[in-house]
């Protein structure tokens, strides 16, 4: 794959493209395939560019960023290990138990996790039960 920087000559405007070989842009060009996205001119040209080049400085910015997602994704778990070691877990059930803890005040039970749609986070929301959305990953160290 090749990006283009290419210039209507009939309306100035320039934008870029991808190609799956300069060949292909010239055949498209043959063809007269190709056009303005402003104007509908097939009076296309490409321009120069410059080639994205990886440097130590890029690469610096990709480590940075490799360690801070695991440094979240260690987070993530601490916090998984948490829940799992002090709540139950009623599985797909979730908003039910929710809302029989709430509307049975006599059943005091340690809180609760497990996994609820939108729809009922916000209807138990709407109703003054307290929930929280926490993203769940799985720990797939193949």
């Amino acid at each position: 794959m090749i990006k283009y920087s290419l210039s209507c000559k009939n309306c100035d405007l320039t934008f870029e493209s991808w190609f799956a070989s300069s060949k292909e842009y010239e055949k498209l060009k043959r063809k007269k395939l190709l056009s303005c996205q402003s104007c509908d001119s097939i009076k296309i040209e490409k321009s120069l560019m410059a080639p994205n080049l990886i440097g130590k400085r890029s690469n610096y910015n990709f480590k940075k960023e490799i360690k801070k997602y695991k440094r979240i994704k260690k987070t993530m778990f601490q916090y998984q290990k948490f829940i799992k070691d002090n709540f139950k877990y009623v599985g797909d059930n979730f908003a039910y138990e929710a809302r029989s803890i709430h509307y049975n005040n006599k059943k005091k039970t340690k809180g609760i996790y497990g996994k609820a749609s939108k729809e009922d986070i916000k209807e138990l929301k709407d109703e003054g039960i307290d929930t929280q959305v926490m993203p769940w990953i799985e720990d797939k160290n193949n």
